[in-house]
């Protein structure tokens, strides 16, 4: 008898976990399509801050290149650079011109900096300084760039800077400014 009793709780649990799993994938096929346009949402506010005539974009799977487009003409192009900063990894949404000659902006979409010092990254006055920098003066100032790092974060500033310019020369790699490149 008391062997019959010690089977029924692992049958319990068993038809617990069963449940629990159904419940689970019954949720995320619910939530699965809101939060990829939620997903999408983000990335068209993003982008509108970086192109604000833009109208729609169009996202390039194969080389995540994201194309900003106004009425029928392509206004920049954005794709996403990471960099490790002194808190953690730091994701930056970076704008190109049309012309991959020079940069719209850059936005700071995750970062994990000290309050109050690395994190000023993500303050308009330190991300501002890039837009309208052509690509060869992506650099702190200090090294013959345009961008002046924040004073206490040089750390954070810098893994900035490296990961826009990485990112900025490994996407524009073979388009020579070419027009809608």
């Amino acid at each position: 008898m008391s062997k019959e009793k010690g089977f029924w709780p692992v049958i319990f649990l068993t038809l617990v976990v069963i449940i629990a799993i159904a419940a689970l994938s019954v949720t995320d096929g619910i939530t699965r399509d809101k939060i990829a346009q939620a997903k999408q949402d983000e990335v068209m506010v993003m982008l509108s801050t970086l192109f604000p005539d833009m109208q729609s974009f169009t996202y390039n799977s194969e080389t995540n290149i994201y194309e900003a487009v106004a009425g029928e003409k392509t206004i920049g192009y954005a794709f996403i650079a990471q960099a490790q900063g002194y808190g953690g990894v730091i994701d930056i949404l970076v704008g190109m011109k049309p012309d991959n000659r020079s940069l719209e902006g850059i936005r700071i979409i995750a970062q994990q900096e000290t309050p109050g010092l690395g994190a000023k990254i993500s303050n308009p006055e330190f991300f501002g300084q890039f837009s309208g920098v052509a690509v060869d003066e992506i650099a702190l100032s200090r090294n013959g760039g345009k961008i002046d790092a924040i004073t206490g974060a040089t750390i954070s500033s810098t893994a900035v800077v490296k990961a826009v310019k990485d990112a900025v020369t490994r996407q524009t790699a073979g388009h020579n400014g070419e027009e809608g490149s």
